[in-house]
């Protein structure tokens, strides 16, 4: 009995270890594997109650703790599964309007992978609008150039630090800036992309360093990154969305904040989780690739795509715009305490990248067009 008591007392410290207020990594790392403790503490729960021994006070306090910390990663996973209520309509047959829809994947490459062919047969499959890629450089760009016939419109970021990004559209796109907002080593792409219907959608592809000991030392300037652009989208009328790898959970405190800031959805909220990381280890996934948009978009089609050699699976997701779904759908209430702890978030991470003495830039590249 004693280590299985000694089990549960680390489910129930790993489970509430992320409430702590603190940004180093390894305070921030406990928001990712909350569906491995949950599976973990389910188990220890049933040997808990089961095991065939004397019922003293250690037992029952162990017990007791177990279930709470049970039902706090249950109320954080709840919400990506179906039986919570969707957050993102889904369009109808009847509804359905390709002059209004956009279609978008968005791929982790992992620099070092050579399995190029693999992700050049997702895009060639699926022919999506747009294609974002993450971590590309110069050999990558090469390789992809083939779907540049296909993609007249491209903003290039080749970069060998594992943060190039590349954007590829056969859309127009409009206004385009790569920005470097926290870190003149992590571009960010902001453009406007013109649907077929003539409406302009505001688009941010971001792809913030993680909290890790190999990365950043904490998640201050990727909190900030992200609500940064939170900030702006809120005060924003137009259509937008954001993608990329976020390098955070849907479920962190950050990312929901980021939700009530920005205001935009998840069509993930009452669907499924759509792991994209770790592709390699099927009992070590969570959610790090992400495409939130903003309330008069619903949702026509998501996948996770095959494996591309890479160390993320892609994102696809097919959204359709309108003013009934604008009308149908509420963004998350912003409080008075989410605008107070975005705004101290962003105050910490400007003042993180003055001392790191990387100032805040934007660099201004306009698209290619063939």
């Amino acid at each position: 009995m004693i280590w299985i008591i000694s089990f549960a007392l680390i489910i129930i410290l790993a489970s509430f270890w992320s409430l702590i207020p603190r940004n180093e990594w390894w305070f921030r790392g406990a928001d990712f594997p909350r569906l491995q403790i949950l599976a973990l503490g389910l188990v220890v729960l049933f040997l808990l109650l089961f095991w065939p021994t004397i019922w003293d006070g250690w037992r029952w306090g162990s017990l007791i703790l177990l279930i709470a910390a049970l039902a706090y990663q249950l109320k954080m996973v709840l919400p990506y599964t179906f039986l919570w209520p969707k957050q993102v309509q889904q369009v109808r047959s009847d509804q359905l309007n390709p002059e209004q829809q956009i279609s978008i994947l968005v791929s982790n490459v992992l620099t070092p992978n050579t399995q190029y062919h693999l992700l050049l047969e997702q895009i060639q499959r699926y022919q999506p609008d747009l294609v974002l890629t993450l971590e590309t450089d110069t050999t990558w760009q090469q390789q992809l150039a083939v779907i540049e016939k296909d993609y007249p419109f491209r903003v290039p970021v080749p970069l060998d630090n594992l943060y190039g990004m590349h954007l590829y559209s056969r859309l127009q796109l409009k206004d385009t800036e790569v920005k470097f907002i926290l870190s003149d080593e992590i571009p960010s792409i902001h453009s406007t992309v013109i649907l077929r219907s003539g409406q302009p959608v505001k688009l941010y592809g971001l792809h913030p360093k993680p909290p890790s000991p190999t990365e950043a030392k904490d998640s201050t300037l990727r909190d900030a990154e992200l609500l940064i652009v939170g900030d702006q989208i809120k005060d924003a009328a137009d259509s937008c969305i954001v993608m990329g790898d976020l390098n955070d959970v849907a479920w962190s405190r950050t990312t929901r904040l980021f939700q009530r800031v920005s205001g935009l959805l998840d069509p993930r909220v009452g669907r499924k989780f759509v792991n994209t990381f770790h592709a390699d280890y099927r009992l070590l996934r969570w959610s790090l690739d992400h495409i939130f948009h903003s309330t008069d978009f619903a949702l026509v089609d998501m996948q996770r795509l095959p494996h591309i050699g890479s160390d993320h699976f892609p994102v696809y997701v097919v959204l359709q715009t309108g003013k009934v779904f604008e009308q149908q759908q509420q963004e998350l209430e912003e409080t008075a305490d989410d605008q107070q702890q975005a705004a101290e978030a962003i105050s910490e991470g400007i003042k993180k990248a003055e001392q790191e003495e990387k100032p805040v830039t934007d660099e201004i590249a306009q698209p290619h067009r063939s």
